[in-house]
């Protein structure tokens, strides 16, 4: 019976920090919410507003060079039809409108309608920073906790240089360097568009052309993850939990695996979701230069083309996205450490 006694002792224990824990993550989301929807709106405003300013006519790009025979009632027609017509407020107001319905405009420089080109391309986006992210994890975790395990060592002094001199090179110049290593040097990978050309979009050759793309991505994001892998490691290997592991004679690769490293991974969590924003920005230039087909090479050719519905859709998915990532971050902090329960 006193095994029983011990189990109902220790649920009542656990109750009161489930519910705070559950109030915490509502209070959490709501807060994000309250934020984020004058943040979402604001970039709306603000895209529309640099729109307004530009000197650059949509139309030219529309017509092409049939803007020169076209005549001024054509051009007034395609306006209207397009939404372009009466000043920037005006036209924020209309797209804000069918925002709500689900309207997001059409795309001057694909001829569809900006729902369109976002539901064709968002899922290789997703996959390619998917892939990318677990490229990114896999060489932060591994290289940093060696790194930390063996402070001092050669293996943690490649690293560091390795990691400070990656911090400064920006994902086009990777990119070029892996073109140049496997499409020219030793050609084994592909390194255009989702597939060959005229084949299928098979899972064996969008596995094949996704290669390096995500590597590439995976790469540049790895300098600042595994650093703070390693810096956080040695970190947790100092304190009293960890020091009281050892004394009780655990091996060494327990007490750094199943006693540091969980205390090391809870902030990285954070860094992580912080890191959204420029695994947005490394996909916008990993995606041009690899020719991929995915939602952030759409954001390059809308801003070539003027194509502003198409930016403004774009610009406003993004921010959403950094948003989101930044919540999901925050919220797997909340549900894995019981010390942030207590603080809010």
């Amino acid at each position: 019976m006193e095994p029983r006694g011990l189990d109902a002792e220790a649920v009542t224990a656990v109750a009161p920090l489930e519910r705070r824990r559950g109030r915490a993550v509502a209070r959490l989301v709501g807060l994000r919410v309250l934020l984020g929807v004058p943040t979402v709106v604001i970039v709306a405003v603000g895209v529309f507003l640099l729109a307004a300013a530009s000197p650059f006519r949509p139309m030219y790009q529309y017509f092409g060079v049939g803007i020169f025979s076209a005549g001024d009632e054509e051009i007034a027609a395609a306006e209207r039809a397009l939404g372009l017509d009466g000043g920037g407020f005006d036209q924020l107001g209309r797209w804000l409108g069918g925002l709500l319905t689900g309207d997001l405009g059409q795309s001057l420089s694909m001829r569809q309608p900006v729902a369109q080109v976002i539901a064709e391309r968002l899922p290789w986006t997703l996959l390619l920073v998917v892939c990318a992210l677990l490229v990114s994890l896999v060489l932060a975790l591994a290289a940093g906790t060696a790194a930390a395990w063996r402070q001092g060592g050669w293996f943690d002094r490649a690293v560091t240089a390795v990691g400070h001199t990656l911090e400064g090179l920006p994902p086009f110049v990777l990119a070029l360097a892996a073109i140049a290593v496997f499409a020219v040097a030793w050609p084994v990978l592909p390194v255009a568009g989702l597939t060959d050309a005229g084949a299928a979009p098979t899972a064996g050759q969008v596995a094949r052309h996704l290669v390096l793309p995500a590597v590439v991505l995976g790469v540049s994001q790895t300098p600042w993850l595994v650093l703070h892998v390693r810096a956080s490691l040695i970190s947790a290997l100092d304190d009293d939990h960890v020091a009281g592991a050892r004394a009780r004679g655990l091996p060494e690769r327990v007490v750094v695996l199943r006693h540091a490293l969980p205390t090391a991974l809870l902030p990285f969590v954070t860094v992580l979701g912080n890191r959204l924003p420029e695994l947005v920005t490394g996909a916008v230039l990993v995606e041009t230069v690899f020719s991929w087909p995915g939602i952030a090479a759409a954001v390059v050719t809308a801003a070539l083309a003027v194509d502003f519905p198409l930016l403004a859709a774009l610009t406003l998915l993004s921010a959403v996205a950094v948003l989101a990532g930044s919540l999901v971050a925050d919220l797997t902090v909340l549900l894995l450490d019981p010390r942030v329960v207590a603080d809010v």
